[in-house]
């Protein structure tokens, strides 16, 4: 057995996508009499710089030697890497032996791959140290993600599926031609075990992409055979090709544990902490507030293009506590989903005289409340219980917002009360 890693052939502005030129090399690997085993596509750290789109490497597990597979990938990218693109950096990686022979290293710099960052040199020092075949082109940065393709079967426990569905090449750069409602009724038909394949709040089919690249359409979910079943009843243009791919979208492998006084920037992190100011609206839209915990405080954003999930923040009060999950960039949280684990309940508020139920009205400082009706008093203000629009659990931004590889809580395996909004 053989896997052959690839990454970095795709471009933001030139329309080539790395899963694409993957279907190719599978595909070329059938038509050398080849088996392809299976797909991966890995999404890696989001909050790397020299990404194109959404950070995924490939992975294509065949029974084809090595060689002849290191070969074969080498053409394909030759003939269709995007090199104008000063972004662009392909690289493969072809490692002989199945998966799971990969060594723990490789395996733990999979896992490194979709938290941290690597250094290229040190990725091509690995891959030659456990005896890989390695190229790179315009640079080959793409060899850090290829690698960590390679590692990923032993990396990580969780996978879900998606299956991709190719446009003829030759419209690439044209709107796409697919009935709206037939995504919407498809998608219905098939939730949850099919998710993100629409946002109906916001009339949005998720699973079709504004890039100029070649997919037409991808449906992502818990199993192979729904996926394909949800693509399949989409009416649209022809699809030229199409592939499943197994994946570690959908499945928060990004997360780690953390506290909030020793966030870095470029990692995604699972935090708890109490808000600790108001939620506050600036120009943009976005909302920010700071969660605390421990003396130490950082800032929380939720940003205009997570939609109503901002209306969830700003129901937030001082003193709730909270498990935040995001990114942290520009020593910022970039929140994804929380989970308010207790609420204030009560508010400060100034005494009612029982006698008239008037409001009381200051006595002086330091001297309580009085009524200057009836003449009666209170020591101080009191506690007031307050209306709340949340309650306890978990709260997420919608489908159009959620990068791939955060997890829907429609797919469960959360700690608390569970909210999925559609």
């Amino acid at each position: 057995m053989t896997v052959i890693g690839l990454d970095d052939t795709d471009s933001r502005s030139l329309g080539m996508c790395t899963t694409y030129l993957a279907t190719l090399v599978a595909e070329a690997v059938e038509a050398r009499g080849g088996t392809v085993e299976r797909r991966l596509l890995v999404r890696l750290n989001p909050a790397v710089e020299h990404k194109t789109r959404g950070n995924a490497a490939l992975a294509i597990h065949t029974d084809l030697p090595a060689g002849a597979a290191f070969d074969l990938a080498r053409e394909e990218l030759d003939r269709w890497a995007v090199l104008d693109d000063d972004r662009t950096s392909p690289g493969v990686v072809v490692a002989p032996g199945s998966a799971d022979t990969v060594s723990t290293a490789v395996a733990e710099f999979a896992r490194d791959a979709v938290r941290d960052f690597h250094d290229l040199d040190a990725a091509v020092d690995l891959a030659e140290r456990s005896g890989f075949l390695t190229e790179g082109w315009h640079g080959g940065r793409g060899r850090i993600g290829a690698l960590a393709a390679v590692g990923a079967s032993a990396a990580f426990d969780e996978w879900t599926y998606e299956h991709i569905s190719y446009r003829e090449f030759h419209r690439c750069g044209t709107p796409r031609e697919v009935d709206f409602d037939s995504v919407f009724d498809a998608a219905d038909a098939a939730y949850p075990e099919a998710w993100d394949t629409v946002d109906r709040e916001e009339g949005e089919a998720v699973c079709v992409p504004n890039a100029p690249g070649p997919i037409l359409h991808g449906i992502r979910g818990d199993d192979a055979d729904t996926v394909r079943e949800v693509a399949a009843a989409i009416d649209s243009e022809p699809v030229d090709r199409s592939a499943t791919f197994l994946t570690n979208q959908g499945t928060d492998a990004h997360l780690r544990d953390g506290v909030v006084s020793d966030l870095r920037d470029g990692r995604a992190y699972r935090v708890a902490g109490t808000v600790a100011t108001e939620p506050k609206t600036r120009p943009g839209g976005h909302v920010f507030f700071d969660l605390e915990a421990d003396g130490s405080a950082v800032p929380v954003a939720a940003f205009e293009p997570t939609k109503r999930f901002r209306n969830r923040v700003r129901s937030l009060r001082v003193g709730d506590a909270l498990t935040a999950c995001g990114e942290v960039g520009d020593g910022t949280l970039k929140l994804e989903k929380f989970a308010v684990r207790d609420l204030v309940r009560t508010e400060p508020a100034t005494p009612v005289c029982p006698d008239c139920g008037r409001t009381m009205k200051s006595a002086g400082r330091n001297q309580g409340y009085r009524c200057r009706d009836c003449g009666t008093d209170a020591p101080g203000k009191v506690e007031r219980a307050v209306d709340r629009d949340l309650e306890l659990g978990w709260y997420e931004v919608p489908p159009c917002a959620r990068r791939h590889i955060a997890k829907p809580l429609v797919r469960g395996g959360f700690d608390a009360a569970t909210h999925p909004e559609r």
